[in-house]
């Protein structure tokens, strides 16, 4: 027997045996979905969770107030001290650094022309904006001045300014935010989301105002941006031994935009392979299907394997017959799974853009391997059933 005398016999068998064919195919179009679906979410999620991270530069380094250290005996020591103004302004002197944006957040209530709304503040540095990749609309940005003498100037939210001023242009105008005025010097562009969080909903203001409106002695946090051409571990350094002459020793925190991407990315893709694993266990419940409608084949078809022994064929060869429908069955049901979702992620991305979806070639390329070869696992015990079977005793038995 060639190839193709295998493949004739192999969809003979399977198409006389319709209803069953279709049933285990199904179970195995179920547990294929199911795997290639949870996958994709899973890589997905990965993906919009890098791309979020990355959309204001991959040359980041954040610095934070307060160090968290464990000594002998389970003893912790927590040691937190103000991160100031002065600190940002210190980096700016670090060879390699491109922009220091000193941040601090809060809610307030925003009131103007009559009109008021809780939204987010932020209290953030002149270059804030060159350094987030954000684009003014209207106006201009803060401007770059004594950073603790800095004037109460604001700028809005494309969204904030549809919302307290309608059509209006709001430039010069002013907005109270928590009792203190603020004069509107500018209106972003719309830039969309970060994590959850609205940039279009959001009031920037300069950090020394911040700082006071929410009555914090310290800065929430450091972005330091710095030149590709600089290594980050001789970045790093400098920045931790700087902040060790001005206080004394380590009471900070430096976290590199590589090492958040680095800790990210394996929580992501633990949370991609265990969404695979779970789907992968609804392929056990094809394997089962398969095993058993080519256990009851065998019985069925005594009279066929012992024509088959009788006419020359080997056990070899009886094996492969009824490996390759178990195959066949596995491919055909992973084939279909991988259709359906197909179809599925193309309506998601017509219909619901914004969920995150990524259907993989490798991800599709593992689920039909392991549809395969589940389907070759499942059809071993019947196969081996069906050789041991003598050409005598089964037409016999017919």
């Amino acid at each position: 027997m060639n190839f193709l005398d295998y493949l004739r016999w192999i969809f003979r068998a399977l198409w006389m045996q319709r209803l069953r064919s279709v049933l285990t195919i199904v179970g195995f179009a179920i547990g294929i979905a199911a795997m290639v679906l949870l996958s994709s979410l899973g890589e997905g999620l990965r993906q919009f969770v890098i791309q979020e991270f990355t959309q204001f530069g991959s040359h980041i380094v954040a610095i934070t107030p307060g160090k968290t250290e464990t000594f002998g005996m389970g003893g912790i020591l927590n040691t937190t001290r103000p991160l100031s103004l002065e600190d940002s302004e210190a980096l700016k002197r670090i060879p390699g650094v491109e922009q220091v944006v000193p941040v601090v957040f809060g809610t307030a209530q925003i009131k103007a022309v009559g009109r008021s709304r809780y939204t987010d503040v932020a209290g953030v540095g002149a270059l804030a904006d060159k350094a987030w990749k954000l684009e003014v609309s209207q106006g201009s940005f803060l401007p770059q001045e004594d950073i603790q003498r800095a004037r109460a100037f604001a700028v809005l939210g494309s969204k904030l300014k549809r919302e307290l001023f309608g059509g209006d242009n709001p430039l010069g105008e002013f907005v109270h935010i928590g009792g203190n005025r603020f004069r509107v010097i500018g209106v972003m562009a719309p830039k969309g989301q970060f994590l959850g969080a609205d940039l279009d909903d959001m009031i920037y203001i300069p950090a020394n105002k911040g700082l006071q409106i929410f009555n914090r002695e310290s800065l929430m946090e450091v972005d330091v941006f710095y030149s590709p051409a600089v290594p980050t571990e001789r970045l790093t350094e400098n920045i931790r031994r700087l902040l060790i002459e001005r206080h004394g020793f380590e009471d900070f925190t430096i976290v590199t935009q590589d090492q958040m991407m680095a800790t990210m990315d394996n929580i992501l893709r633990i949370l991609k392979y265990a969404g695979g694993g779970l789907g992968a266990i609804s392929l056990l419940v094809g394997a089962v299907g398969i095993t058993t409608i080519l256990m009851i084949t065998v019985t069925e078809r005594t009279s066929e394997v012992g024509l088959l022994r009788a006419l020359g064929s080997t056990r070899s060869q009886v094996r492969n017959l009824f490996l390759g429908e178990a195959v066949m069955l596995g491919l055909v049901g992973g084939l279909a799974g991988v259709l359906v979702i197909a179809l599925l992620v193309v309506g998601v991305r017509l219909f619901v853009p914004g969920l995150p979806v990524a259907l993989k070639g490798e991800i599709v390329l593992v689920a039909l391997l392991m549809s395969m070869l589940i389907g070759l696992m499942a059809g071993v015990r019947p196969a081996l059933n069906a050789t041991r079977l003598s050409p005598i005793d089964a037409l016999r038995a017919e």
